[in-house]
C-alpha cells in the first residue's frame, strides 16, 4: 500500500536514520519530509473521489 504513494523511499530513510541513531528525534527532517509526501498523496486522492 505504501508504494502507491510515491514515498516508499522517504519512509526508507526515515527508518535508516532510526536504525542509525536509535533516537527518532535526530531524525525530524526525514520524518517531516515523508508526512508531507503523504499529506501530497491524501490531498490528490481526496481530489480523485470529490
Amino acid at each position: 500500500m505504501l508504494k502507491k504513494t510515491g514515498c516508499m523511499e522517504l519512509h526508507y530513510q526515515v527508518q535508516e536514520c532510526i536504525a542509525e541513531t536509535q533516537d527518532w528525534r535526530k531524525c525530524r527532517e526525514q520524518v517531516k519530509q515523508f508526512k508531507v509526501c503523504m499529506d501530497e498523496y491524501q490531498k490528490k486522492r481526496e481530489k480523485q473521489y470529490s
